[in-house]
């Protein structure tokens, strides 16, 4: 008997076909995807905005968005292209098997966290650049995250102000085995998609993963690996960030969804867009974060849902700088498999 296809992989194979219905009233199926909260409203705003000459380019991005949001998204969507309404707008969709999948994941299903300690906790600290800013508050990122982590049982890594060499060399250099899980905190500056090193020297996030993939390191094959990224991923606040705390706010002046199972990466920011972080009292993304999990993980609560929490917690704030009054969104995209729940270790 052929195992049942996952919602992700359903759309893969049914995604050409699936374009050409959907082209059929894209504005239509926008709409639903935004009623049903499948993307925020930012998304909507920027799907709606695409420059594109053709309705079948808006569709192909619109799915693509779908499809990197990650299982249970994917799910959902395909939940919704079952709805009367829609099939009464694409009829099309009748002839596909879009049903042909499990839509409901294993209630139960969690990665397995008993090893002593559960993994290594990597935290690459850079403050003092030779040519950059300098990243004042980020120690107190740094400590509080060494603090969470050790109390959730991890052992943790610091490495402070590294150059982007130093870096490469750190994520490539860490022990063989890292317990059931891996957690890797970069606090840096940043632009689109990368993070600097003191020396400004960029490293692609794409490419950090891969140091973390079953090939290259079979020891974390099927294990959680989660990111959490302190960096800008734009150099200049837009004027659609603007919107706080006093102003002793500075900005952090990165990522896709990778292919690899079993990875979540979180940024503190959106592409596009500055991140925010206190010369005294670190950042808004980090500390949320922090607490967020010390609230939330004794009660059981799993990490995704608990970065929901950071989502809001961070889009709450305000902050001013030179430009004015701002705000802060971060993204979340992932591929795990299971849910992530990390239980406090230490008293």
């Amino acid at each position: 008997m052929s195992a049942k296809k996952t919602a992700t992989e359903t759309l893969k194979r049914n995604k050409t076909k699936l374009i050409d219905v959907l082209c059929m009233d894209y504005p239509f199926i926008l709409n639903k995807v935004q009623e049903n909260k499948l993307i925020t409203s930012r998304e909507y705003t920027n799907l709606k905005s695409i420059n594109k000459e053709h309705v079948a380019g808006h569709v192909i991005e619109l799915v693509d968005k779908i499809m990197n949001k990650g299982e249970e998204t994917c799910q959902n969507f395909l939940e919704l292209l079952q709805t009367d309404d829609i099939v009464e707008t694409f009829p099309d969709l009748k002839s596909m098997k879009l049903h042909d999948v499990l839509l409901k994941p294993v209630q139960d299903e969690v990665y397995e966290l008993k090893s002593e300690p559960v993994g290594l906790c990597l935290i690459i600290n850079n403050e003092n650049f030779h040519s950059l800013k300098q990243r004042r508050g980020t120690d107190k990122d740094a400590g509080i995250l060494a603090k969470v982590f050790s109390w959730l049982g991890f052992k943790v890594l610091m490495c402070k102000d590294q150059t982007g060499d130093q870096m490469e060399q750190t994520l490539k250099i860490q022990p063989v085995r890292h317990g059931d899980a891996f957690v890797c905190c970069i606090l840096t500056h940043g632009s689109l998609s990368q993070v600097y090193g003191v020396d400004s020297q960029p490293l692609v996030i794409k490419e950090i993963k891969k140091h973390f993939v079953a090939t290259k390191l079979p020891a974390l094959t099927g294990k959680p690996k989660v990111f959490l990224i302190q960096a800008c991923q734009f150099d200049k606040v837009s004027a659609a960030q603007r919107g706080v705390l006093p102003n002793d706010v500075e900005d952090d002046s990165a990522t896709s969804i990778p292919e690899e199972a079993d990875f979540l990466v979180a940024v503190s920011t959106v592409e596009g867009y500055v991140s925010f972080r206190h010369v005294v009292d670190g950042s808004w993304f980090i500390q949320s974060v922090c607490e967020q999990l010390e609230s939330h993980c004794p009660s059981g609560e799993d990490f995704t849902s608990i970065l929901h929490r950071v989502n809001d917690m961070v889009g709450q704030k305000e902050g001013s700088i030179h430009v004015g009054r701002v705000k802060q969104a971060p993204e979340v995209k992932f591929t795990l498999r299971k849910k992530l729940v990390l239980s406090p270790r230490c008293p």
